[in-house]
C-alpha cells in the first residue's frame, strides 16, 4: 500500500490549498484530488447531504487505491468525518479551525474566525473553542460569497476586494489581531484579506500546513511513506467545471505534470 495514492476532496477547488502543502511537505506522493464543484459550497447543506457527498468521493478514492483520505473542507470534516472514521477502514486527516494558535498567539485577546455556517455548526469548532479558547474573545463570521469567488477564480478584481472587505470590516472594528481562516477556498484570498486589513500586525493563520503534518506523521506511523522511485502521479477529477482547477493548480505550479477529468458521482 505505501506506494499507492494519497486521496484529497473538498466542496470544490479550496482544498487545493491544502494540496499545495502537501506536495510542498511530501514531494514523493502521488495524489488524486477530487472537486465537487458541481455541488459546491457545501455551508449550506444538511450533515447528511454532506456526509452522503462525502461518502461517494470516499468510494470513488477506494477504487482508485488510495492509502489515506485528506479531507480538505472544513465543512465536510464538521459534518462527516466522525461518520468516515466509523465506516470506512482507512486513515482519515481533517481540516480543524487553528483557535488554538490564534488564542495563544493574541496580544490582546481578540481574534476572528472566518468560516463556511457548516464550520461554526460542527462539533470540531465548538469543542476547540470551548477547550482552548474559554478566555479569549473570539469573534465570528462567515464567508459570504468567499467560495463564489474562488471557484470563479476570481481573485484580484475590484469586486473581490469589495465582497472581502464587507465581509472581514465587523471582525477589523472588533480590533481582532488573529484571524483564523476556516475554510480552504479563503486563503486564495490571502492577498485582498492582507490588503483591506491594512493592519501589518494582523496575524492571518491557514491550517493547512499543520495537516500537512499530520499526513506526513500518520504516513510515516503507518509505514506508507511511498517508496518507488518512479515519478510521482497528480490526477485532478471535478463534478464540475475544469477550468478554475487548472488555473489554481498552475498558479500554485505552473511545472506541475498532471491529468484534468470531469466525473460526475
Amino acid at each position: 500500500m505505501s506506494n499507492y495514492p494519497i486521496g484529497v476532496f473538498d466542496s470544490g477547488v479550496g482544498g487545493l490549498s491544502v494540496w499545495k502543502e502537501l506536495i510542498r511537505l511530501l514531494p514523493e506522493e502521488s495524489i488524486i484530488y477530487y472537486a465537487d464543484s458541481a455541488n459546491c459550497p457545501y455551508g449550506n447543506k444538511t450533515q447528511e447531504e454532506i456526509i452522503q457527498l462525502s461518502k461517494r468521493i470516499v468510494d470513488f478514492f477506494l477504487t482508485q487505491n488510495v492509502k489515506l483520505v485528506v479531507v480538505a473542507c472544513n465543512t465536510a470534516t464538521a459534518a462527516a468525518i466522525d461518520y468516515l472514521r466509523q465506516n470506512y477502514d482507512i486513515s482519515f486527516v481533517g481540516m480543524e479551525p487553528a483557535v488554538k494558535q490564534a488564542a495563544l498567539q493574541t496580544k490582546n485577546g481578540v481574534v476572528g474566525v472566518l468560516a463556511t455556517e457548516g464550520t461554526f455548526n460542527g462539533r470540531l469548532f465548538n469543542e476547540t473553542t470551548e477547550k482552548w479558547a474559554s478566555n479569549i474573545n473570539v469573534e465570528v463570521q462567515v464567508g459570504k460569497g468567499f467560495v463564489e469567488l474562488v471557484e470563479q477564480a476570481n481573485l484580484d478584481s475590484d469586486e473581490t476586494e469589495r465582497v472581502v472587505k464587507k465581509v472581514l470590516q465587523p471582525l477589523l472594528d472588533k480590533g481582532i489581531d488573529q484571524l483564523v481562516l476556516a475554510c480552504t477556498h479563503y486563503p486564495f484570498l490571502y492577498d485582498k484579506i492582507k490588503k483591506v486589513s491594512k493592519n501589518r500586525s494582523l496575524e492571518i493563520i491557514d491550517s493547512a500546513p499543520a495537516v500537512a503534518r499530520q499526513t506526513s506523521n500518520i504516513l510515516n506511523k503507518s509505514n506508507l511513506l511511498r517508496e518507488e522511485k518512479t515519478p510521482v502521479k497528480y490526477q485532478f477529477y471535478s463534478s464540475g467545471d475544469l477550468e478554475t482547477m487548472k488555473k489554481l493548480v498552475a498558479l500554485i505550479d505552473d511545472s506541475i505534470l498532471a491529468t484534468f477529468n470531469r466525473k460526475k458521482l
